[in-house]
């Protein structure tokens, strides 16, 4: 599943200070290569070159708080 700016995602990354954040997707990157990692932004910051399974899109519960 590829993801677009402005999409709400939760991060699933145990190595990142934000795992299990939601956050927004704020920049898509291609490769020459065609590999896409995503720059996104969370309350307390923002995480760059996250691979797209490293990402799920967010549950609407979880957008509303």
């Amino acid at each position: 599943m590829s993801f677009e700016e402005d999409d709400q995602v939760v991060l699933d990354d145990k190595h990142s200070e934000f795992d299990g954040e939601t956050g927004t997707v704020t920049q898509t990157i291609e490769s020459m290569f065609g590999d896409v990692t995503y720059t996104i932004s969370f309350e307390d910051g923002q995480e760059t070159g996250v691979p797209e399974d490293a990402l799920e899109a967010a549950d609407e519960d979880e957008t509303e708080e």
